[in-house]
């Protein structure tokens, strides 16, 4: 898997641990950014991770566990990535030290990342003033009143503003961490962590985060097998009456099906298909662009152009430098 990082030091990663922290979330950082991946046959790790406490032993959230013998706040200024998970009592004000250990890493041009309501931490440090960010829907009208000068989008799974990324509810760190590891590394590397995550290669950021799903009288089939089907036969012109007729439903009994289990409607789950396989093509070394656009069900050079620059912020030509076959050629040592 053609990757240029993988010939440099690994990212590194710094995970505050405050008081109160979720576990879940700390969880989600470490297994994202913190396991070894030799299923990747890369020659080193893609992050270093480390956690950092404001204090000799931190109390996670509900006392399931105190933290202890980790590094202090003083990591946060080796590393390229800050992530802050979050934490319920979220109207009590974070300390002083968590504050300036963010207003630091982020003065210094480090990205910074938060993980359900850690978002709040990052508003409170200033970080979020006249900026796109989420939170989890539950504390969204809270966020509100504490935090005007932010625009909220409370109904997203994650908002990618460069710099500074903020995630939805505890399961939307997953989503955000997998954008974070395909915008450093790639898709192919991407679905490689999706798969030992057995989660989700890619959610839009603009999905819904919240999906009401009742408990039907009669249990609905999955739409895991239409899935698995389409997946087989991108490059074929599919549409959506096509996934209609294959799962043998009306187009309009389909959209709310996808609405219900993946918050997301069938055209944008497809396209969003399409474009990985596109990057996935291109990371492999395919240069013709109306191949690429043929072989992915994209139609054509300019829909190809149009549709990775806006999922993934590169055009085509610059999605292969960076995690094309000479990338890793290039910064060989």
């Amino acid at each position: 898997m053609p990757q240029g990082s993988s010939h440099r030091r690994p990212h590194r990663v710094a995970v505050i641990v405050d008081a109160g922290t979720n576990p879940f979330e700390v969880g989600v950082a470490t297994e994202l950014f913190g396991l070894p991946r030799p299923e990747l046959g890369l020659p080193g790790p893609l992050y270093e991770v480390t956690l950092c406490t404001p204090t000799p032993e931190v109390r996670m959230n509900h006392g399931f566990f105190t933290l202890t013998g980790v590094p202090g706040l003083d990591a946060v200024d080796d590393a390229d990535t800050l992530v802050v998970p979050g934490r319920p009592d979220n109207v009590v004000p974070r300390g002083a030290a968590v504050l300036d250990a963010i207003r630091r890493t982020h003065a210094r041009g480090a990205r910074i990342m938060s993980l359900c309501t850690g978002s709040f931490a990052l508003a409170e440090a200033g970080l979020l003033d006249g900026r796109r960010a989420t939170t989890h829907w539950m504390w969204a009208d809270v966020f509100r009143k504490l935090h005007p000068q932010v625009r909220l989008e409370p109904d997203v799974l994650f908002v990618d503003e460069g710099g500074i990324l903020t995630a939805a509810g505890s399961a939307a760190a997953l989503d955000l961490g997998l954008h974070v590891v395909r915008r450093d590394h790639g898709a192919e590397i991407a679905n490689a962590v999706s798969r030992r995550l057995v989660f989700a290669a890619h959610r839009d950021g603009g999905q819904r985060q919240f999906v009401e799903r009742p408990v039907p009288k009669v249990p609905d089939e999955s739409l895991g097998p239409l899935l698995a089907w389409a997946q087989e036969r991108l490059g074929e012109p599919l549409t959506v009456a096509d996934l209609a007729a294959r799962a043998a439903v009306s187009p309009a009994t389909l959209h709310r099906r996808f609405r219900a289990e993946l918050g997301t409607t069938p055209l944008a789950w497809l396209t969003g298909e399409r474009v990985a396989l596109a990057c996935r093509l291109i990371e492999r070394g395919e240069e013709r662009l109306d191949v690429v656009a043929a072989r992915s069900g994209l139609g054509t050079a300019a829909n190809l152009r149009a549709l990775v620059r806006r999922e993934t912020g590169l055009s085509p030509s610059a999605y292969r430098r960076r995690f094309g076959p000479a990338a890793g050629e290039a910064v060989t040592v």
